[in-house]
């Protein structure tokens, strides 16, 4: 099938300079505290790519291109590139209820595949990987996937949930007789050149990245332990590089014959009831959307234990940039890299929703309740100021910023920076506020505090 037009000429980024990208990877990876990364950036011609430091701090292993990184919510994407491969083949339909091929959705009739791969199923996001570590996916499913815990209606809102692709790979099994691991490493990494790696691998494949968490008492970096279920592999288990992301990436903006032209745009088109809030500013089948300067770029973040990777893909220009860093901190080094690229290149890259705030910041006192998604309860509080605060599951209360369109800020109590947190919902027909929406996953209301 031959690839889409390429953007003219005259609209693609010049190519960043390669010992200037290298040295501001190895500075910021020093100022982040993050032990190794790596940056690919593929022009819309060719790839560039870079990598720093080590891929365990304790052993001084280093990080090379070869280096698999655990992905975390990352591996969504595959998982969500899989499904549609198969519906492309004909063996599942995106719009048929999902019960006809998993009965441990019985009691939530509607739900779809479209639903599931866009988080518009209204499924909580699911116990946590520790209460989870035991169970079976049919067992995990069955409790989840319940009337009760439902956060709306199929199809009218959005809650990021790893429980939808729980469900997701439940499917893959299904339809194709393999495990989870063996039908994406048949159906996509192998086909895009990827060596398959995943969290639990007795023998991996490749040399692999160790996450990494900061003391801040010490001051020093120590390895972190992934505790992902298995159960939850779908939804966070798949370790790549930067340079496997890029290909992922071309792959979704029909740059590559892995997946046809056809459906990579039908993963990119935005689904209507998928409000995604602070995640990004449209959600299609896998794919967060982001919007800058009139373009839409699509992608997808991770976060595991002690890592943090991103790739953002721009459909018109056929710009791809990965990255992977195995510390928490490497989220900020992400920022910071971004904004060389566009200083080196004008190559101006999206990290978060191109949010438009609506007036000024109003108190907001009728949004004071508890709210419930799952097992996790959130607690909307007014201090002694009248200021909205909000409480996760008893933990120390983050002050609130809101707006007159619902929208809130959560501000950082150490630094007082603002950074955008979610919104609160009405209900349609009372017009009292019965949801709220915090990082993507929607919490319904359940009382007063």
């Amino acid at each position: 099938m031959p690839y889409p037009t390429a953007a003219p000429a005259t609209d693609r980024p010049s190519s960043p300079p390669h010992q200037e990208l290298q040295s501001r990877l190895d500075s910021l990876a020093r100022v982040h505290r993050v032990p190794g990364a790596q940056l690919a950036v593929h022009t819309g011609t060719h790839t560039l790519s870079v990598h720093t430091g080590a891929a365990d701090a304790l052993t001084g292993i280093p990080f090379t291109a070869d280096t698999a990184v655990p992905l975390g919510s990352v591996t969504k994407l595959g998982t969500a590139a899989a499904v549609l491969l198969l519906a492309d083949d004909g063996d599942l339909d995106l719009d048929e209820p999902v019960v006809e091929l998993i009965p441990e959705l019985r009691l939530l009739p509607e739900v779809t595949v479209r639903h599931l791969l866009s988080h518009t199923a209204g499924l909580p996001t699911g116990p946590d990987s520790d209460s989870a570590a035991g169970t079976t996916a049919t067992r995990y499913l069955s409790a989840v996937c319940t009337a009760q815990s439902t956060l709306f209606p199929p199809g009218t809102g959005f809650s990021y949930s790893n429980a939808g692709y729980v469900a997701a790979g439940r499917l893959i099994s299904e339809v194709t007789g393999m495990t989870w691991q063996e039908a994406l490493r048949a159906l996509l990494l192998e086909p895009l050149g990827i060596v398959p790696a995943f969290l639990g691998d007795a023998t991996p494949a490749r040399p692999l990245a160790t996450g990494h968490a900061l003391n801040t008492a010490t001051g020093l970096v120590r390895p972190a332990h992934q505790n992902l279920a298995p159960v939850e592999a779908p939804a966070g288990a798949l370790l790549a590089g930067a340079e496997d992301l890029v290909a992922l990436g071309r792959a979704v903006i029909g740059r590559s014959t892995v997946l046809p032209a056809s459906v990579a745009a039908r993963m990119r088109r935005p689904e209507p009831a998928a409000d995604p809030g602070a995640l990004a500013d449209s959600w299609g089948l896998g794919l967060a959307l982001f919007q800058q300067d009139g373009r839409v770029w699509c992608g997808h973040d991770g976060n595991a234990q002690g890592t943090s990777c991103h790739l953002r893909a721009d459909p018109d220009s056929g710009v791809v940039v990965a990255f992977t860093g195995n510390a928490g901190s490497a989220t900020a080094l992400w920022r910071d890299l971004t904004a060389d690229l566009a200083r080196l290149t004008g190559m101006r890259v999206p990290t978060t929703p191109a949010t438009a705030r609506s007036g000024p910041a109003v108190p907001l006192p009728e949004c004071v309740g508890t709210y419930c998604n799952g097992g996790t309860e959130y607690a909307v509080k007014l201090d002694g100021d009248g200021t909205p605060t909000l409480s996760v599951d008893g933990d120390y209360p983050i002050p609130l910023v809101c707006y007159p369109d619902l929208s809130c800020d959560l501000v950082d109590p150490a630094t007082g920076r603002q950074e955008p947190g979610g919104r609160f919902h009405r209900d349609p027909a009372t017009g009292t506020i019965d949801r709220l929406q915090i990082s993507g996953r929607t919490a319904r209301r359940t009382g007063t505090v």
